[in-house]
């Protein structure tokens, strides 16, 4: 059954309102771009030994600045996730009062270029897991964004063994010796093959103007007789 439209006219939208429009990406795309962003860095991974003290290391970034940011971290204990921290930034470089739910634990960030970091001191296997560093910015129509860092507890560090890399590097090196060492070798010969062929050359035309000198042919130095005059 075909449905058909009667006296509807399809909306047509005239200069203004496409120009509308344009503006209206153009903010929506430069909104998210300024939204807020929390980082743990570029390695998001640690692993550590039995009773030392670590790094969980978190930033926050905002185009258009903070106003009461809020953050906090949270540890994912077999999929519940338990508060560690968390406070209230009022604006840029204030340092936040933080409050900390957990024992060994301490705020180091101060706000500092943006910094939330915590140390994790004296740590146990039970300290191992995902920790999510969270933040909201009500300056922003309440963004938020979070970065997750794993810290791994183990009874000593693993000695990696780069023996498998040792002998690719060294191959690799006597591949490059043996090929450079073939073109020198190379060059060498063709330098004292054009030599010889060069000499060859040259004896070639001496030779030449030996036999030359020996046959009596014209250019050779042999004394010439006179011709007889006619009486």
């Amino acid at each position: 059954m075909e449905v058909q439209w009667v006296g509807v006219e399809s909306p047509r939208l005239g200069p203004p309102q496409r120009a509308v429009g344009v503006i209206f990406l153009i903010l929506l795309g430069v909104w998210s771009a300024q939204a807020l962003e929390m980082s743990v860095g570029k390695i998001n991974q640690l692993e550590a030994v039995n009773g030392s003290t670590v790094l969980l290391p978190c930033t926050y970034a905002s185009c258009i600045g903070i106003k009461n940011l809020y953050f906090n971290w949270q540890f994912n204990n077999n999929g519940t996730m338990q508060k560690v921290c968390e406070s209230v930034i009022k604006d840029e470089g204030v340092v936040p009062d933080v409050t900390i739910f957990r024992e060994r634990v301490e705020f180091i960030g101060m706000n500092n270029h943006n910094n939330v970091s915590i140390l994790l001191w004296n740590i146990t296997f039970e300290d191992g897991g995902k920790y999510t560093c969270y933040g909201s910015n009500p300056k922003e129509k309440g963004r938020n964004h979070s970065a997750i860092f794993t810290l791994i507890v183990v009874d000593e560090l693993r000695v990696v063994d780069n023996t498998l890399a040792t002998m690719i590097a060294s191959a690799v090196g006597g591949a490059i010796a043996l090929l450079m060492g073939f073109m020198l070798l190379k060059n060498f010969t063709l330098f004292v093959l054009s030599k010889l062929e060069e000499k060859n050359k040259e004896c070639l035309v001496t030779s030449s103007g030996i036999d030359n000198t020996e046959n009596g042919l014209s250019g050779s130095k042999a004394d010439s007789k006179p011709t007889p005059k006619k009486k």
